[in-house]
C-alpha cells in the first residue's frame, strides 16, 4: 500500500507505522514540513529515495501526492484456524468480528480496546472494510502489533467457524431483546459489531446466536461503532474477572 502527500507521510510516521521506503520527487522545494519528515524518516530508519515526478504520479491512486509518497509494509495478517488453534481448550475467550466497519479511526480504536481488554483477536473481512492506514494506526496506539488480526473472504463462513470451533457468536444490535448485562456474555465469546451506517447484515445477524443491545437512558442516539465496541466487551471482561475471583 502507497501512502501521498505530506500530511499522510508524517502523521505515518508520527504514528511509528512501519514504512519501506519514502519516495520523493526530483526538484521537489524544501520546506518545513518535508525537514520535519526528513528528520523522522532518519530516527525510525526507513531510507528515501529521490525519483522523478513522473514516478509519482503513476504511483498515485489520487493525483494528490505533494511530491512524495511512503510505501507501507506488508500487513502480517493471522489465519483464523491459528486463532481456534490456540484458543482450543480455553473456558474464556474474546474476538472481535468486524462486519464491514468503514472508518479507519474506528478499526484503529477497536483494535486498541481489543488489544486492552485481552481478546484473542480481531476479524476482519477483505473487501468493504477500512484500511489500516496511518489514522488506523494512530488510533490503535501500537495495539497492532500485539493483537492478531484475522482477515476473512466471508464474515457469515468465518462466525460459522467460530461456532465450530466452541464460540457463542453474539451480535450487537439496537433491535435485540436482551441487554449486555442479561445476555449470556461470558465465555468464549465471538462479538459481531456491524457497519457504521447499516448495523449488521441480514445474513450475518442471522448467523449469530443471539443479539445484544447496550442499556441506554439519554436521547441522543447511539453510541459509535468503536465505542460501543469498548462497552460490551469490558462487561465480557468483568464476568470473567468476577467469575475467577470466586
Amino acid at each position: 500500500m502507497y501512502i501521498e502527500g505530506r500530511n499522510a507521510v508524517s502523521e505515518a510516521l508520527r504514528a511509528h507505522m512501519p514504512l519501506q521506503k519514502i519516495f520523493l520527487a526530483q526538484g521537489v522545494k524544501p520546506d518545513k514540513a518535508l525537514d520535519d519528515i526528513k528528520r523522522r524518516a532518519n530516527r525510525a530508519q526507513v531510507p528515501l529515495t529521490s525519483v522523478p515526478k513522473r514516478d509519482l504520479d503513476k504511483l498515485s491512486e489520487r493525483g494528490a501526492h505533494q511530491g512524495i509518497m511512503a510505501a507501507t509494509a506488508p500487513f502480517k495478517f493471522t489465519p483464523i484456524e491459528q486463532v481456534l488453534r490456540t484458543t482450543e481448550g480455553m473456558s474464556d475467550a474474546l474476538i472481535i468480528v468486524l462486519d464491514h466497519i468503514t472508518d479507519p479511526g474506528n478499526l484503529g480504536a477497536i483494535v486498541r480496546s481489543a488489544e486492552v481488554i485481552g481478546a484473542s483477536a480481531v476479524v476482519i473481512p477483505k473487501r468493504r472494510m477500512a484500511a489500516i492506514t496511518p489514522a488506523a494506526w494512530k488510533a490503535a496506539a501500537g495495539a497492532f502489533a500485539h493483537v492478531a488480526l484475522c482477515q476473512e473472504t466471508n464474515v457469515v463462513r468465518s462466525l460459522q467457524k467460530l461456532q465450530e470451533g466452541g464460540f457463542w457468536v453474539a451480535g450487537a444490535s439496537e433491535r435485540a431483546k436482551q441487554d449486555v448485562w442479561h445476555a449470556p456474555l461470558d465465555g468464549k465469546i465471538a462479538l459481531v459489531m456491524g457497519s457504521e451506517g447499516e448495523g449488521l447484515a441480514r445474513l450475518t445477524q442471522e448467523r449469530c446466536d443471539f443479539l445484544v443491545k447496550l442499556p441506554q437512558q439519554g436521547k441522543v442516539g447511539s453510541l459509535n461503532v468503536a465505542q460501543a465496541t469498548t462497552a460490551i466487551s469490558y462487561e465480557w471482561l468483568r464476568r470473567i474477572m468476577n467469575k475467577n475471583v470466586d
